[in-house]
């Protein structure tokens, strides 16, 4: 009964948490504290707490914590599962629809509306990293990297990763 406590309690803020793990997280929280009893308050901010330092999404990471402990290594996998199924299950279902029309001229047009959107929405992260960048280290490191980064990837073919590595170490070290 405890593999299936753990599905249900991931499955459902995957279901209705809108907007990825962060949003998710007092889902999460409601589930493995109050309706489980699982963990106390502080435990469960503990758990948040180390999640939130390593690198990947948070649900996930939250759901394979609560699922070990629960349930080993099969109440980890199934927490993990829990967590990505509604997004499995409709990127599935869409995607098959959309591949069942993909000759559709509503379908051509949907996607030729939806791009400038998606255009707009990496505008707008992209002028908030700006702006964050520039407030935290200033104008000049933020063109050094911006310039040297744009250099390696479009000139060089250097990995994304690979720069992304880079400049965490120069900021580590020079910022």
């Amino acid at each position: 009964m405890i593999f299936w406590d753990i599905f249900v309690a991931f499955f459902l803020p995957g279901v209705l948490g809108y907007g990825g793990g962060p949003a998710s997280i007092s889902l999460v929280e409601n589930e493995v504290v109050r309706n489980y009893g699982w963990m106390s308050v502080q435990e469960f901010g503990e758990v948040l707490a180390f999640a939130n330092s390593l690198p990947g999404p948070i649900a996930t990471k939250m759901a394979g914590y609560v699922g070990y402990e629960l349930g080993g290594v099969l109440g980890s996998f199934i927490g993990i599962f829990a967590t990505v199924a509604p997004s499995l299950i409709l990127m599935i279902v869409l995607g098959g629809i959309l591949l069942k029309y993909k000759k559709s001229k509503r379908v051509h047009r949907l996607t030729v509306f939806v791009q400038p959107v998606i255009a707009v929405l990496l505008g707008v992260i992209a002028w908030n990293f700006w702006t964050e960048a520039y407030v935290s280290i200033g104008l000049l490191q933020t063109a050094i990297i911006i310039l040297i980064s744009f250099y390696l990837i479009e000139i060089k073919q250097v990995h994304p990763a690979f720069v992304i590595g880079g400049a965490m170490l120069y900021g580590g070290f020079f910022l």
